[in-house]
């Protein structure tokens, strides 16, 4: 289940993506600090061209969705991004079905409750298991590009998925 997140899961969502983990598939990976994570916080909660979620399985937060980019007049798209409890998820050997769970609950939430047309994303290179799960989910990739961030070299692909291409249950 997805449900809006509230100030009350801002520590919540900063320890986990401050997890290495998570660090590491992201195209910021140094750890964050609280004072950078309450700056997005404060800028996030009130735009209406974004959504932050929480993903919760079995009573359990255990993830973050957000949605960004939005553009919900004319043809309706936006952009999206998550990441899970990793070391939590792991521990009770409950990473893939929450995986699938929240690749699933986030698609639904972007064409069923945004009504998107088309779902844009990014993706690192080197992060094939996420790149395999994409495609299990129907979403293309485009041309990867080049880019600097966090004093490394990445290759940043981009991804979209749109809304009459998309797996239903």
């Amino acid at each position: 289940m997805l449900r809006e997140a509230t100030a009350d899961d801002v520590h919540l969502m900063l320890s986990w993506r401050n997890q290495k983990a998570n660090r590491q598939v992201s195209k910021n990976s140094h750890e964050i600090s609280a004072e950078e994570h309450a700056r997005w916080w404060s800028a996030v909660r009130d735009d209406p061209s974004r959504r932050v979620l929480v993903y919760v399985r079995d009573d359990h937060p255990c993830g973050v969705v957000t949605f960004f980019d939005l553009r919900l007049d004319g043809p309706r798209t936006g952009a999206w991004g998550f990441y899970l409890d990793s070391d939590g998820l792991a521990g009770r050997g409950e990473t893939l079905p929450a995986w699938l769970g929240i690749m699933r609950e986030a698609v639904e939430y972007a064409f069923d409750g945004l009504h998107l047309d088309r779902l844009d994303g990014e993706v690192l290179e080197h992060n094939t298991v996420v790149r395999q799960m994409n495609r299990r989910f129907r979403f293309v990739e485009g041309t990867g590009r080049r880019e600097m961030s966090d004093g490394r070299e990445i290759m940043v692909i981009p991804i979209s998925l749109h809304q009459t291409d998309r797996r239903r249950r």
